[in-house]
């Protein structure tokens, strides 16, 4: 079972989205330091910079472009994780209450999926004729909250007297997936307020 675990846990780490960093290309120094200089503002500035630097080319200095790439690299984060989960839902090792916790873990997630979709969708007319209109800003905000609520709820799943290496895997990508959310939400708030 731990040895289970631990594969499992590795190469789940190993293939998570946005760990990796490319090596940076001259043409790209500008479009890194915009990154690292909108990330400080953040709740997890390191996260940020690592998860958004690779997108540095199409990024380039708009913000826009930043924070719709911020809600993409969230949104396959959380695919991901609601792909781990059901694998070890689905584990007959796992303890039947560790399972009951993931299946919710599932669910909840499907439902940040769900609303980080929403959320790109509705990004997508910002730019156009409504340029910056409130209220697609504020459904946005509205979707990306709930998806950082939902996310919590899954952590909250395996909390009290639960311990096990399911737990610390669950927590790893969850916890992760909300830094994520919470620093698109910083950068959709900031181009809320920008444009308010």
């Amino acid at each position: 079972m731990k040895l289970f675990i631990f594969t499992i846990l590795t190469i789940s780490l190993l293939s998570s989205p946005s760990l990796a960093i490319s090596p940076q290309k001259p043409y790209q120094q500008q479009s890194t330091k915009f990154i690292r200089t909108s990330c400080i503002t953040t709740t997890y500035p390191t996260l940020c910079y690592s998860s958004l630097a690779k997108h540095a080319a199409s990024i380039q200095t708009n913000r826009l472009i930043l924070t719709n790439t911020a809600l993409n690299v969230t949104l396959a984060s959380a695919k991901y994780t609601s792909a781990l989960m059901s694998t070890l839902s689905k584990n007959r090792r796992v303890a039947a209450r560790e399972v009951a916790a993931l299946r919710d873990c599932v669910e909840v997630v499907g439902d940040s999926v769900d609303e980080l979709r929403r959320s790109i969708s509705e990004m997508g007319r910002v730019g156009g004729p409504n340029f910056f209109e409130p209220t697609i800003m504020s459904d946005v905000q509205t979707w990306v909250s709930a998806a950082l609520t939902d996310e919590s709820t899954c952590i909250d799943g395996f909390e009290g007297t639960m311990n096990s290496e399911v737990k610390t895997i669950v927590r790893t990508h969850i916890v992760r997936l909300a830094h994520l959310t919470s620093n698109a939400l910083a950068f959709i708030n900031q181009l809320a307020s920008l444009h308010a």
